[in-house]
């Protein structure tokens, strides 16, 4: 049985301790990385840290690299 609010933690917990470059990679913050909390902050979240999002074939469907730069940037200034 799947439990929807562990699937909103992690959600959370990822939107939260990471940014996505305007090239699709994820970067996790410095801090979490440093971090010795357990399994799921190192499999689910560390893990995550300059990986290259799968993107859909159509460029269409992608998210808007202006977008994702200003997000960025606003992940940036928060670190």
């Amino acid at each position: 049985m799947a439990y929807p609010y562990a699937k909103s933690i992690m959600h959370l917990s990822i939107k939260t301790s990471s940014g996505l470059t305007p090239n699709y990679i994820v970067k996790v913050r410095e801090d979490i990385l440093a971090e010795t909390d357990g399994p799921m902050l190192k499999y689910c979240i560390k893990s995550l840290n300059g990986n290259k999002l799968l993107l859909p074939g159509k460029k269409i469907d992608r998210s808007d690299e202006g977008g994702l730069k200003m997000r960025f940037d606003v992940f940036l200034k928060a670190v």
